[in-house]
């Protein structure tokens, strides 16, 4: 790559299980203004912006144009937009600024689930002729999988438990989590998950800002530096997949240059807690890495943020120093059906 991306600045708000008294644009605007804040920059300032939302949470087609009101589309602004979560938007405006369009890029993304009923909602991104008459739920998939992974004898659900207790322990630390502290395993949602091994259900919003070269020493005093960003799909029929791997995600993390040097740091969008048992085989993780120290998604999980919030977290960290070299991944679909890896370093210290 001919020019150096990094993300400079990270904000997100505080997840909470419902915001009835905020619409989407209300929720998302003191994001957009503490992410700018951390820079210094101005809207004007920004030469792309790229957002990652669902038109099915909002329950109306085009719902995004509305948060381009917190954004300010007047004058005229570079603009796009993913049908996806928000990591999937900063795939795009890294992708942009490569070209040279410009050097600064401005990535949201936001998700209220709490208005419907999100398991039904989520039933609409699979197969329409075969499954999605089924009406299979999120819940329902994902306990297909945790019990393909008992079943190979590559977890437990007392291993499973401790994936949830640690997340929602580490959580604590994070003041915009939406769970944290002792959470109870609970009873079964579908067996063998319980709800200790489900994400909270709530509504959240995120940005961060890429910069290109000597843009991003300006505005940020230790940027993290995407040094490879990759994505891959699994097949869409779930029938023809084994669901205790994820080639798509060890094929991004081996594009992205993840298996080149160790990794300090992982923040895995595992909405599942057997999902980052997957994850951590695909990903080549030892206990050495302190994956999801912010908690993970199953502290806090804004559908079409949560995994722009992993690549915020990550970035966050070496911003203060705490992490030198970090993975950070976002999934999208069914049973990790859609993958994304990216690699971050800070400058040597």
């Amino acid at each position: 790559m001919t020019r150096q991306i990094a993300v400079v600045a990270f904000a997100q708000s505080d997840h909470r299980r419902t915001t009835d008294e905020l619409s989407e644009v209300e929720m998302l605007m003191p994001v957009l203004h503490e992410v700018l804040a951390r820079t210094g920059l101005k809207t004007a300032d920004i030469g792309f912006t790229c957002s990652g939302s669902s038109d099915y949470l909002a329950g109306r087609a085009f719902s995004f144009t509305m948060t381009l009101d917190g954004v300010g589309a007047w004058p005229p602004i570079s603009e796009s937009h993913v049908e996806m979560d928000g990591a999937f938007a900063l795939y795009e405006a890294w992708s942009k600024l490569l070209t040279g369009d410009a050097d600064t890029a401005l990535v949201y993304a936001y998700g209220k689930s709490s208005p419907g009923s999100l398991r039904d909602v989520l039933t609409r991104q699979l197969d329409p002729y075969y499954l999605a008459p089924l009406w299979p739920d999120s819940v329902a998939l994902a306990a297909l999988q945790a019990q393909a992974l008992i079943d190979a004898g590559a977890t437990d659900e007392n291993a499973l438990a401790a994936i949830g207790a640690r997340s929602r322990a580490d959580a604590t630390a994070n003041p915009h989590a939406q769970l944290n502290g002792p959470v109870p395993q609970g009873d079964y949602v579908v067996r063998p998950l319980r709800t200790g091994d489900c994400p909270p259900i709530g509504d959240g919003a995120a940005a961060v800002i890429l910069a290109a070269d000597d843009r991003a020493r300006e505005l940020c005093e230790r940027p993290a530096w995407i040094r490879g960003l990759d994505h891959r799909v699994e097949p869409h029929a779930l029938g023809v997949r084994d669901l205790t791997d994820s080639p798509s995600t060890r094929l991004a993390a081996e594009r992205a240059g993840a298996f080149e040097r160790p990794v300090d740091t992982a923040e895995l969008h595992a909405p599942f807690s057997s999902q980052e048992v997957v994850l951590r085989t695909a990903l080549r993780l030892g206990d050495d890495v302190c994956v999801n120290p912010s908690g993970g998604a199953l502290a806090a999980n804004p559908v079409m943020a949560a995994g722009l919030i992993r690549i915020g977290e990550a970035a966050a960290r070496i911003h203060r120093g705490a992490s030198d070299r970090a993975l950070a991944h976002a999934t999208s679909g069914p049973c990790l059906q859609q993958n994304l890896v990216a690699v971050l370093e800070g400058d040597p210290r």
